[in-house]
């Protein structure tokens, strides 16, 4: 099985990809219902919170993730990506059944912030946050099927440093969405 995926990493990427993009389209247009999940009110109402947290946190791994792989400190840099991909997992599944039983939160502050500050913010977020998928599944899926003394001949570092710039501005692009969901109005 790791053969074939790694004689097919691009498409083996871009399934996983679609297919995981393809759950977030489903759980915004309303396609999953509400009433396939349980709905547990204190974790519908603290995972904003939560997520904000785990944003924060992904950042830091991220960053050190990036900082390890650039003092060739390859098991270090392994594991902290693993932890940030495993953050924007639990945060991805948390967000994602949050938003299925409970919908989108509507902005509560003025118009003005709303069309110039906060929109913006979210396109760009959610934005990011759409490209990111595809880059980090393919560094990840190179990760997987090559040994450290391979991966520099793969694209693996160059997809990686563009999968980790966007998704640190994805990650605080979204603490910014919190704050001013949560926080400022």
């Amino acid at each position: 099985m790791q053969s074939f995926i790694r004689r097919h990493t691009v498409g083996v990427a871009g399934v996983v990809s679609a297919l995981a993009l393809a759950v977030v389209v489903a759980a915004v247009r309303g396609v999953i219902p509400a009433s396939l999940l349980p709905t547990y009110e204190p974790l519908v109402s603290v995972i904003p919170t939560l997520n904000a947290l785990i944003s924060a946190t992904a950042i830091a791994t991220i960053a050190l993730g990036w900082r390890a792989a650039r003092n060739r400190e390859f098991d270090r840099h392994r594991a902290l990506m693993a932890t940030s991909t495993l953050l924007f997992a639990g945060f991805l599944a948390l967000y994602l059944y949050r938003l299925v039983v409970h919908g989108t939160t509507e902005f509560g502050g003025p118009e003005a912030v709303y069309q110039f500050l906060y929109l913006p913010v979210l396109i760009v977020h959610m934005a990011l946050a759409m490209v990111c998928v595809p880059l980090v599944v393919y560094a990840l899926v190179l990760a997987g099927t090559h040994t450290v003394a391979e991966l520099p001949g793969t694209p693996h570092s160059r997809v990686g440093r563009v999968a980790a710039s966007l998704w640190l501005v994805s990650f605080f692009l979204g603490i910014v969405v919190y704050l001013l969901l949560y926080v400022v109005y």
